[in-house]
C-alpha cells in the first residue's frame, strides 16, 4: 500500500535532488564572487551577509529545506575562504566565530521565512488551480444534459488537471461490466489492465491512499490502458464513481512509469471528479425515473380521457339510434310514411356521427403512431373546398356560409381525401362552438410567402383568447365555461393539423375579422419546387386517414 504523499518511483525524487545541487552549487558560486569581489576590490570588511542572497533565491525556488542546507554549506564557504586562518576551518578570532554563528542563525530564520512563503504561494496556487479545475467540471456537468455529452471537456481537464496522459470514463456496476462513455480518440480499445492502482478512499480523517490491485488476464475491449511494446512503460490508475454507497463506473486515467504515482493534488482532484460524476450520474437515474413515471400518468391519464370521450362520442348517438329504433318498432304507434323517412334520415345521420368518432380516433392513432403518408396531386383549391361544404351541409347550411374563392387562385398540392377530412373537422368545430345563427365564412388568398396558399375559415362567435389560441390543438383540450352545440371527443383540431402537415402545410389559429376565431390553412402550391413523393412527415402529423391501408 503507498501513500499518496510520496512517489513510489525513484527516479523524479532523485533528478529533483540533482537539480537541487546543481542550482544551489550555481548560486554559491554566484555570491561567491561577489563576496570576494567586495572584499578584495572595495575593501568590504565582512562580506558574509551577501550569502543570504543564495540563501534566499533557494528557498523561494526550491522551499525550507534546500534554504537551510545553503545556510550551512554559506558557512563553511565564508569560513574557509574569508576568515584567517583561510582554506581551513580552524578560525583563529572567537569574534569570527560569533559572526559565523549569527550569520548561520540569521541564514536558516531568513531561509524558513522564505520557503515558508514560498510553500505557500505554491499551496496557494495549487489550490487555485484545483478550484478553477473543479469549477469547469462542475460547469461542464451542470450544462451538457449527460455525462457523456459533457465527456470530452472532462477527459480534457482531468488529463491538464491531474497531470496525465490518457483519462477516460466507464459506467458499470465492476470493471468487467463497464462500457466506456468518454475518452479522447485513441488507435484501439483499451483492455482492462492486468494491474492498476485503486485509490482507497481515506475515512475518519485518514489519508487517500493508492493500492497496487492485480486483476488477472487482460480481457479485450473492457475498460483500461495498457502500454504496447514499442511504448514507454506506463501506469493506469482507477478511482471508483460512486453514489450513495453504490459503484456507478470508473475513473480511468494513465501516465508514464517515471512520473510515479500522483501526488496529493492530484489524487484529490481525481477523487472530487469521481464524485462530481456519480452525483451526475445519480440525477441521471433519477431523472430518467421522473420521466418514466410521468410517462406514464400521463398514459394512464390520456386514456382515461379517450376512454370517457369516445364512451361519452358514443352513447350519445347510440342513445339517439336507439330511441328512433325503438320507435318505429313499437306496433302501437302508428307511424305514417313521412314520419319513417324523418326516422331513418335521423338514423343515419347519427351513424354518420359514429364513423366520424371511430374515423378520429383511428386518424389520431395513426397520427401519433408516425404512420401517415400524403398522397401528393395537384387540385384546385375552389373544387375541393366546395365538395367538402356540400358533404357538411346538415351541420352548415347555405344561409350561414360565405365564400370568397376567387376564380385566378394558383393550383395547390395536396392530398384531396386529407385536405376533405382536416376541413371537415373545422367546420364542425365551428358548427359548434360559433353559436347556431353565427356567420362562418370561407376565403382564400395567395400568402405573403408566394409559395403558399391560404385558406381561412372564420367565424362570428365568442373567440378564443390569446393563451389558449396553440392549445385549441392539443388532444382532449376544451375551454372552460363553452358549451358545444354537438357533443365531440376533443380530438377534431389535433387530426386537422396532424393532416395538413402531413401535407407539407400548416394550420394556425388566430383571431377572426368577424371577431370570433379563425383557423388558417397555409396549403403548398403547385409547381413551388416541391416533388410529388411523400415523405416522412413530423411525429405529430405521421399518420394516414382509417379509410387508407
Amino acid at each position: 500500500m503507498q501513500s499518496i504523499g510520496w512517489s513510489w518511483s525513484p527516479l523524479p525524487q532523485r533528478r529533483r535532488v540533482v537539480s537541487i545541487m546543481a542550482a544551489g552549487v550555481a548560486v554559491l558560486i554566484a555570491v561567491t564572487l561577489v563576496a570576494g569581489i567586495l572584499e578584495s576590490r572595495f575593501g568590504v570588511a565582512d562580506s558574509s551577509s551577501v550569502y543570504l542572497l543564495a540563501v534566499v533565491v533557494m528557498a523561494s525556488r526550491f522551499g525550507l529545506w534546500p534554504a537551510v542546507g545553503t545556510s550551512l554549506v554559506s558557512v563553511l564557504l565564508y569560513d574557509l575562504l574569508f576568515t584567517e586562518p583561510r582554506l581551513a576551518l580552524a578560525v583563529a578570532d572567537p569574534q569570527e566565530w560569533l559572526s559565523l554563528l549569527l550569520f548561520l542563525v540569521v541564514a536558516v530564520v531568513t531561509g524558513r521565512l522564505a520557503g515558508l512563503q514560498t510553500e505557500r504561494a505554491r499551496d496557494a496556487s495549487r489550490r487555485a488551480g484545483e478550484a478553477q479545475s473543479l469549477f469547469a467540471i462542475s460547469r461542464s456537468l451542470v450544462t451538457a444534459r449527460s455525462v457523456q455529452e459533457a465527456g470530452a471537456d472532462l477527459v480534457s481537464l482531468l488529463e491538464k488537471g491531474a497531470a496525465m496522459d490518457d483519462v477516460w470514463i466507464a459506467v458499470g456496476g465492476s470493471p468487467s461490466q463497464e462500457r466506456q462513455v468518454a475518452s479522447r480518440p485513441t488507435t484501439g480499445p483499451r483492455p482492462e489492465p492486468m494491474v492498476h492502482w485503486l485509490l482507497h478512499r481515506g475515512s475518519g480523517g485518514r489519508t487517500d491512499e493508492w493500492v497496487r490491485t492485480h486483476t488477472g488476464p487482460s480481457r479485450s475491449g473492457r475498460s483500461g490502458a495498457q502500454s504496447s511494446s514499442d511504448e514507454a512503460p506506463a501506469d493506469v490508475f482507477r478511482v471508483v464513481i460512486e453514489a450513495d454507497e453504490r459503484p456507478l463506473g470508473s475513473v480511468w486515467a494513465r501516465r508514464a512509469h517515471r512520473r510515479g504515482i500522483p501526488g496529493p493534488t492530484e489524487t484529490r482532484l481525481l477523487a472530487l471528479a469521481a464524485d462530481q460524476i456519480g452525483l451526475a450520474l445519480r440525477r441521471e437515474e433519477l431523472a430518467s425515473d421522473a420521466t418514466k413515471a410521468e410517462v406514464a400518468r400521463r398514459s394512464d391519464m390520456l386514456k382515461s380521457a379517450l376512454l370517457d370521450s369516445v364512451s361519452h362520442g358514443l352513447r350519445t348517438p347510440l342513445a339517439t339510434i336507439r330511441a328512433v329504433a325503438g320507435g318505429l318498432l313499437d306496433e302501437e304507434t302508428a307511424t305514417s310514411p313521412d314520419a319513417t323517412r324523418k326516422a331513418a334520415a335521423a338514423i343515419d345521420a347519427e351513424a354518420a356521427r359514429l364513423s366520424d368518432v371511430v374515423r378520429n380516433v383511428l386518424d389520431l392513432s395513426r397520427i401519433e403512431g408516425n404512420a401517415l403518408r400524403a398522397d401528393l396531386e395537384v387540385h384546385e383549391l375552389g373544387e375541393l373546398v366546395r365538395a367538402s361544404i356540400r358533404r357538411q351541409r346538415d351541420a352548415l347550411p347555405a344561409s350561414r356560409l360565405e365564400l370568397e374563392l376567387p376564380d385566378d387562385l394558383p393550383p395547390v398540392l395536396v392530398d384531396a381525401v386529407f385536405l376533405d377530412q382536416a376541413l371537415a373537422n373545422v367546420l364542425e368545430n365551428a358548427a359548434s362552438y360559433a353559436g347556431a345563427e353565427t356567420r362562418v365564412r370561407l376565403r382564400a388568398a395567395i400568402a405573403s410567402d408566394e409559395g403558399f396558399v391560404d385558406l381561412v375559415v372564420e367565424d362570428g362567435g365568442p373567440g378564443v383568447p390569446d393563451q389558449d389560441l396553440e392549445m385549441l390543438f392539443q388532444k382532449f383540450f376544451r375551454r372552460d365555461g363553452t358549451r358545444p352545440m354537438r357533443a365531440g371527443l376533443g380530438i377534431g383540431l389535433s387530426v386537422a393539423r396532424g393532416l395538413v402537415e402531413a401535407m407539407g402545410g400548416q394550420l394556425l389559429a388566430e383571431h377572426s375579422q368577424l371577431g370570433g376565431l379563425a383557423l388558417r390553412f397555409r396549403l403548398p402550391r403547385s409547381g413551388r419546387g416541391s416533388t410529388l413523393e411523400s415523405a416522412p412527415v413530423p411525429e405529430h402529423a405521421a399518420a394516414s386517414p382509417s379509410e387508407r391501408p
